[in-house]
Parts: C-alpha cells; sequence; structure tokens
C-alpha cells in the first residue's frame, strides 16, 4: 500500500505538491505510488530556475530501469528551485519521495492551483 500523505494536494498523473514556508511556493514530486510503479529511478531531467509553465504543461522527465515517464506540472508558475542532489543521488525519489525526493519548488501563478486531489481522492484513482 502507498503512503498518501493527508496534507498534501494530487494530481492523476502521479504528481504532489507539498506547502513550503513561503505560502506563494509548493514543492512537487512524484508520490509514493509512481516512484513505486517505477522502479529504480537512475535519471531526472529536471527544468532550469526560471522556466515557466501552464498546469499540466510537461516539465521533465523521469528514467527508472524499465521506463522513461514525463512529469507534469501540477500548477501553473515559475520554478524557483531545483533540486540538486537529484542529480548525484536520483534513488532519493525511491527512497523518500515526500521528503528528500522532491523535485522543484514553483511560485504558484495566481489561480494557479486549481483541479488538484485530495489524499481521499487520489487513494481512489490509485485504487488503494
Amino acid at each position: 500500500m502507498s503512503n498518501i500523505p493527508a496534507d498534501l494536494r494530487y494530481t492523476k498523473e502521479h504528481e504532489y505538491i507539498r506547502p513550503t514556508d513561503d505560502a506563494a511556493i509548493v514543492a512537487i514530486g512524484i508520490t509514493d505510488f509512481a516512484q513505486g510503479e517505477l522502479g529504480d529511478i537512475v535519471y531526472v531531467e529536471l527544468p532550469k530556475v526560471g522556466a515557466t509553465y501552464g498546469s499540466h504543461d510537461v516539465f521533465g522527465t523521469v528514467e527508472a530501469v524499465k521506463a522513461v515517464s514525463e512529469l507534469y506540472m501540477p500548477v501553473a508558475g515559475e520554478v524557483v528551485e531545483i533540486n540538486g542532489r537529484l542529480d548525484g543521488e536520483p534513488a532519493l525519489i525511491n527512497t523518500d519521495p515526500y521528503g528528500d525526493g522532491w523535485m522543484i519548488k514553483v511560485r504558484v501563478a495566481a489561480g494557479g492551483d486549481a483541479g488538484l486531489l485530495s489524499a481521499a481522492e487520489y487513494t481512489s484513482v490509485v485504487g488503494e
């Protein structure tokens, strides 16, 4: 059974957003369910700081031993920080997807976080 923290919000594509100390900025990564489905993650391609995206735009890829998957932006906004540790330690996504395995931090555009799922709604999506 996957870990689905109640205080996060989710997408149907298996990304999550986590609030940060700055109310305008969220951390984004993939869910425990997603990393489990992918298997051992060996490489992550992330955008540059300053890049802007609309909700549902592709912002990068994650490569596992058995598959490559696109990453979809759960909110509209501007990338303000990249998790540089993932360059040398992509397996952090497998071992700690909601902590050290976060991918990017984004300054959310006004109204840019519509359509996200609660933990209960996401649990229904993954069938757990």
